[in-house]
């Protein structure tokens, strides 16, 4: 029987997503009796210009010609998988629509700013339909493998909506904020098994936010432990100025 193939595709991004894929081990060689990967650039040299039947793509889309590639590719994908902060929420790439595109460009590129065009930061379902989010920065790569499976088995993958919060007490981790220590975790979407504070981190918020997030329990947090919530905006806005909705 017919593998399906699978094509990686990266855009505005350092590429930590495909690296994760990369580092899979002995999960990644179990995806491989499944599929034929025929594009993926971390690992292959070897370029796909034909239809494939999965497209991953990594990044976020900030140009003309970006938007015309991504498009392409929707139209060559059965299936389209946004994965990485970068592709799902546009990411870290997305803290540039704060300001004015000239003077970001000419801040980078000099007096040869006009060289180099650019436009706001947008994830990829914000220029073409997508048909399965991984979010994360970088990808959680349990997470990546369920979707994979789901994409596979033609079935749906429903995004957690709910904090990170509820995977962290799970975890039976210390809160962060007892801790005396900032945390996105009660604002920020879960799937990624509170990931970063299981090994002493704190929550970024790269997953994007949770579509209601807890508004009376957050502002209790802050108020219990003295923090402004123009903090909390300010460090949403590492990867949340991109989306529809207001990161604050």
């Amino acid at each position: 029987m017919k593998r399906p193939t699978v094509a990686f595709y990266d855009f505005a991004c350092c590429e930590g997503c495909q690296l994760q894929v990369a580092n899979l081990g002995e999960d990644l060689l179990d995806v491989l009796d499944i599929v034929e990967v025929v594009e993926f650039r971390e690992v292959m040299s070897e370029k796909w210009d034909r239809n494939v039947d999965v497209a991953v793509v990594e990044g976020s889309i900030t140009n003309a010609h970006a938007v015309g590639r991504i498009t392409e590719i929707r139209k060559k994908a059965g299936v389209l998988i946004a994965y990485g902060s970068c592709a799902t929420i546009g990411g870290v790439n997305g803290m540039k629509n704060r300001f004015d595109p000239d003077d970001i460009r000419k801040y980078v590129y000099g007096d040869r700013y006009k060289l180099f065009p650019s436009e706001r930061t947008k994830a990829v379902h914000q220029v073409v339909p997508v048909d399965y989010f991984v979010n994360g920065c970088p990808v959680y790569p349990p997470e990546f493998i369920q979707v994979l499976r789901a994409v596979l088995q033609g079935t749906t993958y429903p995004v957690p909506d709910f904090a990170v919060c509820v995977e962290c007490k799970l975890n039976e981790n210390v809160c962060m904020y007892e801790r005396g220590v900032t945390c996105l975790g009660p604002v920020t979407r879960a799937g990624c098994n509170s990931w970063c504070i299981n090994n002493g981190n704190i929550c970024y918020g790269c997953r994007g936010m949770v579509s209601n997030p807890n508004e009376k329990g957050t502002r209790a947090v802050l108020d219990k432990y003295g923090i402004s919530g123009e903090l909390i905006r300010n460090k949403m806005s590492m990867y949340n100025m991109c989306s529809e909705q207001d990161p604050a």
